[in-house]
């Protein structure tokens, strides 16, 4: 059957406002965020409802055609992008981006899994209640991106990952089989936890079409803080620090170079200033919804007592709302920094929190054998061990070749060291199709093959973004 009959079948089944089969149009959906890669495809699929995914995926099922989940396209490993056969169509949620019930007594909300995340924080804002998942990308990433990558950000280091904020799921397998258990139930011990196995799958097992999120009370006080680190000022201790005298108050430990705050502060239009100590800097914030607490007076607190380590070289406590804001806007600037100067190949390094300085202290020295004159740009969120890893692009060198010739030779000797210490060459960002090859490399065999299993009990036809992550035990039959 020809990709125009496809084309037909399906509008049948979505209606005009279902289909994009426009050249033009596609285009804007075939390459991935970072612009290392752009596939092809003869449509894309705009579904309204989860009846209408479940009927469109029996329908791709029955003609063995290959599926690619879209929500914002904000995928750093290219886990939503199709390959380059053109066999493979996208489906982008876009049009399913309903707020479906807020219950603020049992602070949940149930959403379609093409709302963004930016809309959906703001509808619990309205009610007094905070969904904490924050991101660079929550302007325009989707909730079933989030879901199917496991998204980190900000404020994992006290409310967790996506994972931690999921309490109920609906999702449609590649035969179109409706799972549904979208229960807002903190406790639901009723066998096999099925919403997990979808949660960091990118789309590999089904389409999440729903959610239900965990919400908490709205923060309406908060005390942030800029510390210039001395060098050699040990992180994981000073977390430790903060974190205990803060009586887990803490959302936020942000770790920075002076070469991303430069990047960052070149990039932004009035910034702020200050400036990295000569161990760089650390954006610290506590929050509470509480009115009895004085957040100010326990960060002033706290920041006496590191100085007395002789780990900071100076502190600025925020007086205001604007310069909190300011703060955070050199913060979120880094990656558009980068960018500005030539781009960046991007490690999204995981270790032991203990580990922090160790790898710091190793991977300095790999780049310099490797080559003295590479810049980097270092930040993340070590309160939770994510380390945003960047060698940065030179200028006037062709970032796709540099790009390619980095990740082949010192990007592997920085995920070595990563992982002898226990960490993961992936913290935040996923597998996708960009570094499928590196979870071959370092995942474990038994786990590799577990997932293996789970992907052909989901997916046997392998018509559910094929490629990526990992394949079935069958041989494949759709792309």
């Amino acid at each position: 059957m020809s990709q125009s009959v496809h084309v037909r079948a399906f509008r049948n089944l979505l209606g005009d406002g279902g289909v994009v089969d426009d050249p033009e149009r596609i285009a804007t959906y075939t390459t991935d965020q970072r612009q290392l890669f752009t596939g092809s495809t003869f449509a894309v699929l705009k579904p309204a409802t989860t009846e209408q995914v479940a009927d469109m995926l029996r329908l791709a099922a029955h003609h063995r055609i290959g599926i690619v989940p879209q929500g914002g396209n904000t995928s750093y490993c290219g886990g939503a992008t199709p390959d380059d056969s053109g066999r493979q169509i996208i489906v982008s949620l876009e049009r399913m981006d309903k707020i479906r019930e807020l219950d603020p007594i049992a602070m949940s909300i149930s959403v379609d899994a093409g709302a963004i995340l930016k809309n959906v924080q703001e509808a619990a804002a309205a009610v007094g209640l905070l969904f904490p998942l924050s991101l660079g990308a929550e302007g325009s990433c989707r909730i079933g991106g989030n879901i199917g990558t496991n998204a980190g950000g900000l404020s994992v280091v006290r409310y967790g990952m996506t994972r931690d904020l999921l309490l109920g799921i609906e999702a449609v397998l590649s035969d179109g089989t409706v799972v549904s258990d979208m229960r807002k139930l903190r406790k639901n011990n009723t066998g096999y936890d099925i919403k997990q196995c979808f949660v960091g799958s990118e789309g590999t097992l089904g389409i999440v079409t729903g959610a239900v999120l965990r919400l908490v009370p709205l923060p309406t006080r908060r005390a942030t803080a800029w510390l210039k680190l001395a060098s050699g000022a040990p992180l994981a201790e000073l977390l430790s620090l903060v974190r205990r005298e803060s009586a887990d108050l803490l959302t936020t430990f942000e770790f920075m170079t002076a070469r991303s705050i430069a990047l960052a502060t070149e990039a932004m239009t009035g910034p702020p200033s200050v400036r990295a100590g000569s161990g760089g800097a650390v954006l610290v914030e506590f929050a509470s919804s509480s009115r009895h607490l004085d957040l100010e007076d326990l960060m002033e607190a706290v920041l006496a007592e590191a100085i007395e380590t002789g780990w900071i070289e100076d502190a600025f406590l925020a007086q205001s709302g604007s310069q909190r804001t300011a703060m955070w806007r050199l913060r979120e600037a880094i990656p558009e920094g980068e960018k500005r100067r030539n781009g960046s190949v991007k490690h999204d390094i995981s270790v032991p929190i203990s580990c922090i300085q160790r790898f710091l202290d190793l991977a300095d020295t790999q780049v310099r054998s490797y080559d003295t004159d590479l810049e980097l740009s270092v930040y993340g969120h070590v309160g939770d061990g994510n380390l945003h890893y960047n060698v940065l692009v030179p200028p006037a060198v062709d970032r796709m070749e540099f790009t390619k010739r980095i990740e082949s030779s010192l990007s592997l000797k920085l995920y070595d060291t990563a992982a002898a210490l226990g960490g993961t060459f992936s913290a935040e960002h996923g597998v996708g199709r960009f570094k499928k090859h590196l979870l071959e490399r370092y995942g474990d065999v038994g786990r590799i093959a577990a997932m293996r299993r789970i992907k052909t009990a989901f997916d046997p036809a392998d018509i559910m973004n094929a490629d990526a992550i990992v394949c079935p035990l069958v041989e494949k039959s759709a792309r």
